[in-house]
């Protein structure tokens, strides 16, 4: 792989790629390989409180087969016009990860997790980040709750990780993300905010450096991520700052949605845009969406329901008008994605042609639930890498870790396994390697 030193030189020298172009010159290997069949970029949308599969699987389809006369059901609708790009799978299991009433790092991880215990190891987004084509920050997160909730903890680490005990934190408040993606090259108010926000993480990093050299080893290294934490910030600013001319052509218009907003879902909605823009921009190549940030919490007083947090994880969600109303509005941010990709040329198509979209729940299919059943959806074939139009049915005996196995494999990394021994595997896994339902 090309060093990150030389992408950002690279960059630094003269951004002045045209939009919808490759970001860098040069790309990993793996990368190379995704650009004749896989992804280029990889988005995971995963929704709290479950994912029944009633909610998706079309009726009467009972076993796999084709959705080109297939009805979507009710809640997933909005992905009726794109059923060649959609892979309904049921049958995976995530019995390993105790996900009760969140599995929280072990959703993307495939590994056993709970509220308030650290990731035991990276989970899938973060180990795409590092073999697809390189970009200025590799891996966003964001995370949608109530207006409570945002407010109070802009930032919660539940679903990415970048190795044991070393969490990746989620943004949920726009106004934080804006400043920090394109604050750099705004005016006024915003303007000042990042100077003065930029000018005291600087001190901050230096103050927190030189507290830690006095630490007991023991504590050394722990103290070492959260220094390690605000280098990154800043290191991102600056390279951020060298390629301002190209960030203008993306930064979304600021509305009072940011400044004053009527509902928790003004902030989704514009969260989504600046992720999307993420994207469209080529600062990051792969993005996790967290609709209720991996906890039981969550709120949608914006498309009229007014209960919210754990109590949703206790209604059934086939048929429930409540639930109906949540997956409608998820579907919809589903196909904005897809739109908004599909309007960029990239290579001899758009993004989306080269993108993976992985919709599923941090709670397998149901709040207090045993994980035997965790169902997904996929958007997206990358130029022919994955099986799209059709649902798949399988017998339950696969682990989420296959399907991450799987993606691994097309972006050109040989792996037999995610996250999961041979001891592990021997009791929860009836195969090895990819699912050759997933890949074509």
């Amino acid at each position: 792989m090309i060093s990150r030193r030389k992408s950002l030189q690279t960059i630094a020298a003269g951004f002045g790629a045209a939009i919808g172009s490759s970001m860098f010159p040069e790309i990993s290997r793996a990368a190379s390989a995704a650009s004749s069949g896989g992804p280029k970029r990889v988005i995971f949308f995963m929704q709290n409180q479950g994912f029944d599969p009633a909610t998706c699987i079309p009726v009467g389809m009972n076993s796999s087969g084709s959705l080109a006369k297939a009805v979507l059901p009710e809640p997933i609708a909005a992905l009726e016009p794109f059923k060649d790009k959609l892979h309904i799978i049921n049958g995976l299991h995530g019995k390993h990860t105790s996900p009760s009433h969140s599995a929280f790092f072990g959703a993307l991880g495939g590994y056993r997790g709970s509220d308030g215990v650290p990731p035991s190891a990276s989970t899938i987004d973060y180990e795409l980040s590092k073999v697809l084509p390189e970009t200025l920050l590799p891996h966003l997160c964001i995370g949608m709750d109530s207006m409570e909730n945002m407010t109070a903890k802009p930032t919660v680490a539940n679903l990415s990780a970048r190795g044991a005990g070393k969490p990746i934190f989620m943004h949920s408040n726009p106004n934080h993300l804006y400043q920090m993606l394109y604050g750099g090259i705004s005016q006024g108010d915003i303007r000042n905010q990042h100077e003065a926000r930029s000018g005291m993480l600087d001190r901050i990093e230096k103050m927190a450096a030189a507290k830690g050299e006095a630490l007991p080893m023991s504590d050394k290294q722990r103290y070492g991520e959260f220094v390690q934490g605000f280098n990154d910030m800043n290191g991102l600013r600056e390279r951020l700052g060298n390629v301002s001319d190209h960030l203008k052509h993306f930064a979304p218009e600021v509305d009072e949605r940011y400044t004053k907003p009527q509902f928790e879902t003004d902030w989704h909605d514009t969260l989504l845009d600046l992720g999307i823009s993420a994207l469209k921009s080529g600062t990051t190549s792969v993005l996790t969406i967290g609709s209720g940030r991996g906890e039981i919490f969550g709120a949608w007083k914006g498309l009229g329901i007014e209960k919210q947090g754990h109590n949703l994880g206790h209604m059934e969600q086939p048929d429930n008008p409540i639930w109906v109303k949540i997956r409608q509005y998820n579907s919809r941010m589903l196909v904005k994605l897809m739109e908004e990709l599909e309007s960029v040329p990239e290579g001899s198509g758009t993004m989306m042609d080269n993108t993976l979209i992985v919709y599923t729940s941090n709670n397998a299919d149901k709040q207090h639930t045993s994980g035997a059943n965790w169902p997904v959806m996929l958007l997206g074939n990358c130029n022919g890498a994955f099986k799209t139009g059709c649902f798949t049915q399988l017998d339950g005996k696969r682990p989420i870790n296959a399907l991450y196995t799987s993606i691994l494999r097309s972006t050109g990394v040989e792996v037999d396994r995610f996250n999961m021994t041979d001891k592990m595997a021997a009791k929860y896994d009836s195969g090895n390697g990819p699912l050759r339902e997933v890949l074509a």
